[in-house]
């Protein structure tokens, strides 16, 4: 499945850091980043989460949440956001099965071995639930600053 800009948002409902659940309902009203990252506490999605972490004051001012979700437990999870101090969610879709909603989980290969895993990726949802816009097979260094300004260059609410 490929999400398109101008596509509804696919449903979801997630455990996340600090007890909370995550949804798609959960956000109507309220446009969000969405962002999926392979693997908690590795070197790239440190970077993207931090880097995520630092925009979140920028991003409230314009009315963004942010959510991160990784295949990971929640547990690991945890860990990951009280060693960073990341104070937005991070949700775990332990079953890929949201990932797979928004066409994030796929074939990958290293090594010549190939496996299924997720793909860096990043939605920008509407308060109408449209997705505005995506970012697929994301480059981490600066991308946090380029959600940010396409952000403000677009009509939120």
């Amino acid at each position: 499945m490929s999400l398109a800009e101008g596509d509804t948002a696919p449903d979801f409902q997630m455990p996340a850091t600090g007890g909370r659940t995550v949804s798609l309902d959960g956000y109507k009203g309220k446009p969000f980043i969405l962002y999926f990252y392979p693997k908690a506490d590795t070197p790239g999605c440190t970077k993207e989460a931090c880097a995520f972490q630092e925009a979140t004051p920028k991003l409230e001012e314009i009315g963004l949440d942010v959510i991160g979700v990784s295949p990971d437990k929640i547990k690991p999870i945890e860990k990951f956001a009280a060693k960073f101090e990341l104070t937005f969610p991070l949700a775990s879709d332990e079953n890929h099965a949201v990932a797979e909603r928004y066409g994030t989980w796929v074939e990958k290969s290293m090594y010549g071995r190939k496996y299924m895993g997720m793909e860096r990726s990043t939605f920008l949802i509407g308060a109408d639930g449209t997705v505005l816009k995506s970012w697929r097979k994301v480059s981490v260094t600066g991308h946090a600053d380029d959600v940010l300004k396409a952000a403000r260059s677009m009509k939120l609410v």
